[in-house]
């Protein structure tokens, strides 16, 4: 794939993640502009998460009959009127509506970028491509909230999502100089196809863990900027965005993923020790500390990205089924867990306690410790 093309599919990628993420830091902004309690805030991340548990599925099946550069062009130029639209929005309701669809489109985007990189690459350069496109979705999370933070404290919440919009549309404008996409390659469904891999308890564990880890995840990442605003830190939207640094331990989680597998015996064994120092991490959260909650950050991303670097890699090479069907399961519960995670917890840290939240956080990845454990009592292939 020629540099220009792949820098911009690299481009749109960082924009389609940063539009997921931006409004994160700007929530307790957006909850006292509108007059609206932290839960329902919060639904402005979960309307746009949960689709992506469900539409990449569909999405494949559209690029069965529909041009995967046409669907990339077209989604990303409705993303771009949508995000324009948010400027704009006269109610919280509208926000909603405007958010689930954008929760609609993104994943066309993702679903037609990952299709034409994989297509594009050929089979000598697809691990290197793919991992560009893994570190591109960690720096649109980052660059999401750290610029909409940035645009909200200097100029309102208002230009922070009207950049964006921006951004977007001149995606679409540079979309357009790609060339015709190969063969996408998908086959038709088979659901039973499905339950054959559902039926395997290997699967069911690794699936239930990425589940239980995105919830702590993304649920942290959510109700972060309204502790900070508790604690009175007086931290402004750019203050709260750079909470977020530490998840661009991201990227170098991801790359030395597998030298940690190498050093402590094997994937599950890595797997269950990036558990433990996510579920560590929660004790940064717990006190009234800025600057310890900074640094833990760090820990809770490594621990966070040391599983999901891995639980994919694991999946397919101890799962039977079809490919394409098992790494869509994958994202589905993925994305599951962290639509839930963002809004259900919400409501143990303002009905009760934040410690009660922070304990409920713990208590999910005990969970998926467990999980992860039980992958070492099922015969596998050497080196897992």
């Amino acid at each position: 794939m020629p540099l220009p093309q792949l820098a911009i599919t690299l481009y749109c990628t960082i924009l389609a993640y940063s539009t997921i993420y931006a409004p994160q830091p700007l929530l307790p902004a957006l909850q006292g502009v509108f007059s609206v309690s932290e839960p329902k805030a919060s639904l402005l991340m979960t309307v746009t998460l949960l689709p992506l548990a469900i539409a990449p599925i569909v999405y494949g099946f559209v690029l069965q009959r529909v041009s995967t550069r046409r669907l990339l062009t077209v989604a990303t130029g409705l993303l771009a009127l949508t995000q324009l639209a948010l400027a704009a929005a006269p109610s919280f309701e509208a926000l909603l509506a405007l958010r689930l669809m954008q929760g609609l489109l993104i994943p066309a985007i993702l679903t037609a970028l990952m299709t034409y990189l994989a297509a594009n690459a050929g089979p000598s350069r697809t691990t290197r491509v793919m991992a560009g496109y893994v570190a591109a979705t960690v720096m649109g999370g980052f660059l999401g909230r750290a610029i909409s933070g940035a645009v909200a404290t200097a100029w309102g919440w208002e230009a922070a999502f009207f950049l964006f919009g921006l951004g977007l549309a001149l995606c679409a404008a540079l979309l357009l100089r790609l060339d015709a996409d190969p063969e996408a390659g998908f086959r038709r469904l088979r659901w039973q196809a499905v339950t054959e891999i559902l039926r395997q308890p290997r699967a069911l564990r690794v699936y239930g863990a990425i589940f239980c880890a995105f919830f702590v995840f993304a649920s942290l990442l959510n109700f972060l900027p309204f502790r900070l605003v508790e604690l009175d830190t007086g931290l402004s939207e750019l203050g709260i965005a750079l909470m977020y640094t530490g998840y661009l331990m991201g990227v170098v989680t991801a790359l030395g993923s597998l030298q940690v597998a190498e050093r402590v015996g094997g994937l599950v064994s890595a797997m269950l020790l990036g558990t433990l120092i996510f579920a560590g991490s929660l004790l940064f959260f717990i006190g009234p500390w800025v600057a310890v909650m900074a640094a833990g950050m760090f820990v809770f991303c490594a621990g966070m990205f040391l599983i999901h670097s891995l639980a994919p890699g694991f999946l397919n090479r101890n799962t039977e089924g079809e490919t394409g069907v098992m790494n869509g399961l994958y994202i589905a519960f993925y994305y599951a867990g962290g639509a839930v995670g963002s809004w259900l917890p919400g409501y143990l840290y303002y009905g009760y306690s934040w410690e009660l939240y922070v304990a409920s956080l713990a208590a999910m990845l005990a969970v998926a410790a467990l999980l992860v454990h039980g992958l070492r009592s099922d015969r596998a292939p050497a080196g897992t």
